[in-house]
């Protein structure tokens, strides 16, 4: 057995640095960036994210292609889940006001190599972004003038036929990445500057759109005789929500944003709500205008609105709908420029990506580094890469970060409160103001050992216990867990059990071809193993803090939003999936040949502690003696006799 646990050790070991925390420091607001931004900067930042091309393209795809004008129910469900996912990143935004946005939220709940391959993820996924809407915007500005920059590129410059590039350098797409790469290097302010004056000027045009083309209705164009409202019925509903849930996936740069705000607890979720209604109510407005001026089985996928206008005999309204599509882009394009850099300059801090990422500009404020280098490989992948080709690989990424951080919000609602080893509370994400329970715990020289007398308490139990109510039915199955242990596990089987059941409702009856009998039976337990964690997580004590925003109703909040994420990446093609995997592979060798080796907590774990040891009388009158790690003398409790410091760790237990 001896042997056997030496031969275990490594492995054991390297376990606890993939999975090891993130230590947040006393001070949440102190920061090498500038606090300035106000809860208005926000709130026009998560607006420009999430109101882009998509208003001018989106709407008009969706509605001709899978929902008809019921495309403004989809955009209805779409923003209600997109709104459980955004629950969960304005309470982490409110209560870990750090850059890094999934990445940092997985990093102090999950593990590190999760946080890392969240931030991996998501760092392709802004690139690619960022890419994708520059060639668009190229594009778009190309067919203004009659495609003649495309013409001429070929023509004068190159061109070639490659699999997957472009046929032509689009140099304008490069052009317009590097010279917004170089305005948002001068700070936050000129980036929230140039924001706000695309974004005014995009919210003006939707203004014009939905006044001007409210007097242009007609009624018939719902009627029986175009189709009816609904066309495509409920299924086409349902498919178009999941297309529409895309348009959403730009709010999370209010969370990137929660280290350069002034008073986050406040301004991220007060942004956050505000933004994606503002969204939401342009994407459902915009979709009852479209369709009501123009039969919806006539719209033209490519340039929806301007082609309604011109339909309608107002050519000159197309030229207003234009300038609001770049004013759009551009938002969208700063937005992706913007977040980018953060991600990476978190997680170069962190020491699990290359250092030179993490230096600040003193003048500037801002991760200089991380702007140029990134905004030029982004103007690369722009110049040579098809849009399409571009927009294929995208959402994975985003997905994954969100069901992380729903799962974050479980892990760390249910997690009790830990304990220095100077007996006072320790620097958590989320605080607990709710009294200890006896016996107390403390901590011990590997912060993980806690005393093993518990009483059993008849009043309120502690954070990630077992409620009292429930403790008569369940206390012999789950009594003798540690706080939030269980809550943990079942977490992981709410996983589990949504990809089961997702892979099940995609591919059971077609790719699988199950039976109706294993098929149904499948589908039964899936869903009892859900509900079931749902159950358990929900019998056991929350935090309680009303210092800063929660997610409501949890764990149903980020349950449901997990099932709905997993049900999204099910629907994603293979080709993705293999993008991924590629992906993943090239992050791990990054994080093993560099990250593990240089990380902040791997460095604060391998710093010498000094021992002491305490004495604690348990209320059951028994006199225990622990041996503690003690931190420098700069940061020693003097009030506190230390007694016996190079004493071996011992226990001992009498009556008094």
């Amino acid at each position: 057995m001896a042997t056997c646990q030496r031969g275990c050790a490594p492995a054991v070991r390297l376990c606890q640095k993939l999975n090891r925390l993130k230590t947040l420091e006393d001070d949440m607001m102190a920061t090498s960036l500038k606090r300035c931004l106000s809860t208005l900067d926000l709130t026009l930042m998560g607006v420009g994210g999430m109101v882009g091309s998509g208003l001018y393209v989106l709407t008009g795809t969706v509605a001709k292609d899978t929902a008809g004008p019921a495309v403004i129910i989809s955009f209805v469900f779409a923003g209600i889940a997109s709104l459980l996912a955004a629950f969960c990143y304005a309470e982490f935004g409110a209560r870990i006001p750090k850059t890094g946005s999934a990445y940092m939220f997985t990093y102090v709940s999950v593990g590190e190599v999760w946080a890392f391959l969240i931030g991996w993820n998501v760092i392709l996924e802004n690139m690619i972004g960022g890419a994708a809407v520059a060639r668009a915007w190229s594009g778009y500005l190309d067919s203004i003038f009659n495609h003649a920059i495309q013409n001429f590129t070929e023509t004068h410059i190159m061109q070639w036929n490659v699999p997957f590039l472009a046929h032509y350098p689009d140099l304008l797409a490069a052009g317009i990445l590097v010279v917004a790469s170089f305005f948002i290097s001068f700070g936050v302010q000129v980036s929230s500057y140039l924001n706000h004056i695309f974004s005014t000027v995009s919210m003006g045009v939707i203004v014009f759109i939905l006044v001007f083309g409210f007097v242009l209705a007609e009624p018939a164009n719902w009627s029986q005789g175009q189709g009816g409202f609904a066309p495509y019925g409920m299924s086409g509903i349902l498919a178009g929500s999941a297309t529409c849930f895309y348009a959403f996936v730009g709010f999370d740069v209010i969370a990137s944003s929660s280290e350069e705000a002034k008073n986050p607890q406040k301004a991220v979720p007060i942004a956050t709500a505000i933004s994606l209604g503002l969204a939401a109510t342009a994407y459902i407005l915009v979709s009852t205008v479209l369709t009501l001026m123009v039969p919806w089985h006539t719209l033209d996928p490519n340039s929806a609105l301007a082609d309604a206008f011109f339909r309608r005999g107002y050519s000159w309204a197309g030229i207003v709908v234009a300038v609001g599509s770049i004013c759009a882009m551009n938002t969208v394009l700063l937005c992706n420029l913007f977040s980018l850099p953060r991600i990476v300059y978190a997680m170069a801090e962190d020491g699990l990506f290359f250092s030179i990422f993490a230096r600040v500009n003193p003048i500037t404020k801002v991760p200089v580094n991380a702007i140029l280098v990134f905004g030029i490989l982004m103007a690369t992948m722009a110049l040579i890469f098809d849009l399409e080709a571009l927009v294929q690989f995208l959402s994975i990424g985003t997905l994954l970060a969100y069901t992380f951080v729903a799962a974050s919000v479980i892990v760390l609602r249910f997690q009790p409160e830990k304990t220095s080893s100077k007996g006072t509370p320790s620097t958590s994400p989320i605080p607990n103001n709710e009294p200890s329970p006896e016996p107390k715990q403390y901590e011990s020289f590997s912060d993980k050992l806690q005393l093993v007398e518990r009483q059993k308490q008849k009043e309120r139990r502690g954070v990630g216990q077992l409620k009292a109510c429930w403790e008569p039915y369940l206390d012999r199955l789950l009594g003798d867990c540690e706080p939030g242990e269980v809550v943990a596990f079942c977490v992981l089987t709410l996983i589990v059990s949504s990809v089961s059941l997702c892979v099940v409702l995609e591919f059971g009856r077609k790719q699988l071809q199950l039976p109706l009998w294993s098929f149904t039976m499948l589908l039964v337990i899936f869903s009892l193993a859900y509900i079931l964690s749902l159950a358990i997580i929900w019998v056991h004590e929350p935090q309680r803090n009303n210092k800063t925003f929660q997610v409501p109703l949890v764990p149903l909040t980020p349950g449901a939003s997990i099932l709905f994420n997993v049900f999204l990446m099910m629907k994603l093609s293979l080709l993705t999936w293999i993008r991924f995997t590629v992906w993943i592979a090239i992050g791990l060798f990054v994080y093993f040949g560099y990250g593990i080796w240089h990380s902040k907590e791997g460095i604060r774990e391998l710093q010498p502690k000094d021992m002491a040891a305490r004495y604690v009388v348990l209320p059951s009158g028994s006199l225990v003696e622990t041996v503690q790690s003690v931190q420098p003398d700069s940061q020693l409790d003097t009030s506190a006799p230390i007694p016996n410091p190079g004493a071996c760790q011992q226990k001992l237990e009498m009556n008094l």
